[in-house]
């Protein structure tokens, strides 16, 4: 009886530590974010400058809840935070306009996560950037260790300096895929895999230890397409043949600050110190302790005159006034279900262009893909809202950095289709992975058996491979669902199936090429999207824009913060960047969900780097 009557009190006192505990947590949360969320912006002073610090994630969809900084404010580290893309031009638009602002300062590097800082979102940024420059407003660019991405932003500047110590880290472009097959073999994992298309090779990394002759191939292509587009602009605004330049960056001339100034690079290689006063004396001050007139980009972007949409994109000169352009960010992977915050579930995003078009107030519907693909069943989900509604509005699709198999998919029976140059697209092919355990489990001492009550009743275990039979009737499954989206692609692109047959096999394309073989129907950005969508309904100056996805609940957004913390003193050593990669893997596989096990992804998940 006593130990009885000991347990039950500690059983009480452990649960009023936890409540108490669990509201006291509760208390700093809240007082964190209302810190947080209350912070003043600072005050524009006419003459000043902007500091956009470049070390930032640049997403599609809106910015919902900065957990970043919210982790950061839990755990004392220096975690990047996120910027949307839209919300970022339309605020150095605003810049280009704003009396108060005298120039901008860029430094820093981007923190590229997921599907974000994609170079086709980047081509968006630049024009904004450049659009500052044409209001004859100065734009300074000061780097110490600058990538690809932040030297094509940079370069647009009308100055570009490095610390003397700096390195530009722009040698071209790489794809490095992970390759599971020696571990799986290893370990005793077993891979079945099946595919429709030459070039479908999202399945490689289970089967091989390398790329194929055909996955080299299109990613040599693909690679070259885009170190083209971004080495051609680069050299442009620097004044460089681009030939002059790509033979420069192979012979290794042009990364220490030295010899990145020889090669017209940069502009002068410069110290921080050195910057700062050259800006106070631009902005007129003289005190040796007072910093320059200026205010951070974040700062900015609280304050700033809101941008109408009707005055970032041209609107119908006539129409209706009241109805709404709706943006739909289809950003992540696309995964059976609804779906976790960064991934784009079937059911929650058909769910939700099902309520856009049954909305009297939205008048058109522009569909933002950044999106890789993924389960065949979601993406036909999608696409069957997408047809819906362009039954009763225009609906026009967006591609930023990927919209490739699934991706493309759900954008096939849009009205109009815009990309980038550099957008990452195609990929019109399907595939199948089935996995075993048996090796590994009978090593391990386990063992199956089965009773069952028809011939394909487990055709699914993963304890052992599948037999011919059962290997067959899937392959008819993904050849069915290949011959399925080469007539979506031939329909919803005015093509003939022979043509879209030349052009799919899996193969992906970056978005010049796709308008070249029809795939695209014109480069350009977000913001031409809307614009053309909200003349095909008529909308007069003055139309608003309705995103989705929305603003995160808090227990959710909290739920996202905790998940960012990170052991402190490991943000970016080799480890940390090792285990990241690992880690990316792992989410990768666990984004197989499809119910058919039938998939519709970009041929290997590689980073451009």
């Amino acid at each position: 009886m006593k130990s009885f009557f000991a347990s039950l009190l500690g059983t009480f006192a452990g649960l009023l530590l936890f409540f108490v505990g669990g509201a006291f947590l509760g208390f700093v949360m809240l007082g964190i974010m209302a810190s947080m969320g209350q912070q003043a912006p600072a005050t524009v002073e006419d003459g000043s400058y902007i500091v956009f610090d470049l070390g930032v994630n640049l997403t599609d969809a809106p910015q919902q809840f900065d957990g970043n900084a919210f982790a950061a404010a839990l755990s004392d580290q220096d975690i990047p935070g996120q910027l949307q893309l839209r919300e970022v031009t339309r605020g150095l638009r605003e810049a280009a306009r704003d009396d108060r602002i005298a120039g901008i300062l860029l430094k820093g590097s981007f923190a590229p996560s997921g599907y974000g800082t994609s170079f086709a979102a980047l081509r968006e940024l630049r024009a904004a950037l450049q659009a500052i420059r044409d209001a004859g407003k100065p734009v300074h660019a000061h780097f110490d260790y600058p990538d690809v991405r932040d030297y094509y932003i940079g370069s647009v500047a009308d100055e570009v300096s490095m610390e003397p110590q700096g390195l530009l880290l722009v040698a071209g472009l790489a794809a490095e895929p992970t390759f599971f097959k020696g571990a799986f073999d290893r370990f005793g994992i077993g891979v079945q895999a099946l595919r429709a298309g030459t070039y479908k090779s999202a399945i490689e990394p289970y089967t091989r230890r390398d790329l194929s002759p055909e996955n080299r191939e299109q990613l040599e292509a693909l690679l070259g397409e885009l170190w083209t587009e971004l080495r051609d602009t680069i050299a442009t605004d620097r004044g460089i043949e681009p030939g002059r330049m790509q033979v420069l960056i192979d012979e290794g001339e042009g990364f220490y600050a030295e010899d990145a100034l020889a090669s017209g690079f940069i502009d002068r290689v410069a110290y921080t110190d050195e910057i700062i006063s050259e800006l106070k004396a631009a902005t007129g001050v003289t005190d040796a302790q007072d910093p320059f007139e200026q205010v951070s980009f974040q700062s900015y972007l609280q304050q700033a005159p809101k941008v109408a949409a009707a005055e970032e994109e041209t609107p119908a000169e006539t129409g209706n006034r009241r109805g709404r352009v709706a943006v739909v960010y289809a950003e992540g992977a696309i995964v059976n279900g609804r779906g976790r915050i960064d991934e784009v579930g079937g059911a929650k995003f058909s769910r939700e262009i099902r309520r856009l078009r049954q909305d009297p107030d939205i008048a058109a519907l522009v569909l933002r893909v950044n999106s890789p693909g993924g389960s065949a069943k979601a993406s036909e989900q999608i696409l069957r809202e997408v047809q819906l509604a362009r039954e009763v509005m225009p609906v026009v699709v967006s591609m930023g950095g990927y919209a490739a198999s699934g991706g493309y998919w759900i954008a096939t029976h849009a009205d109009r289709i815009f990309a980038e140059p550099t957008t990452i697209t195609g990929s019109i092919g399907v595939f199948g992975v089935l996995f075993n355990i048996q090796e590994l489990g009978n090593d391990l001492g386990f063992t199956w058996d089965t009773v069952k009550t028809g011939r394909f009743a487990d055709a699914l275990t993963a304890s052992r491979p599948k037999d011919e039979e059962e290997v067959a009737l899937l392959q008819k499954g993904i050849d069915g669902v290949y011959t399925d989206f080469v007539g979506r692609v031939a329909e919803g692109r005015g093509l003939e199936v022979s043509e879209v047959q030349a052009i799919a096999q899996g193969r992906v394309w970056s978005g010049a090429a796709a308008a070249e073989i029809g795939l695209v129907d014109e480069l350009g950005g977000l913001a031409e999207a809307i614009a053309y969508a909200a003349g095909e309904a008529g909308l007069e100056e003055g139309f608003r824009v309705t995103e989705f996805p929305r603003k995160k609940e808090l227990a959710e957004a909290i739920a996202e913060a905790l998940n960012r913390l990170q052991p402190a003193g490991a943000k970016s050593g080799l480890v940390d960047r090792v285990a990241s990669r690992l880690k990316e893997s792992i989410d990768y596989l666990d984004q197989f969900n499809d119910p058919a096990g039938i998939y519709l992804r970009m041929p290997v998940d590689f980073v451009v780097r």
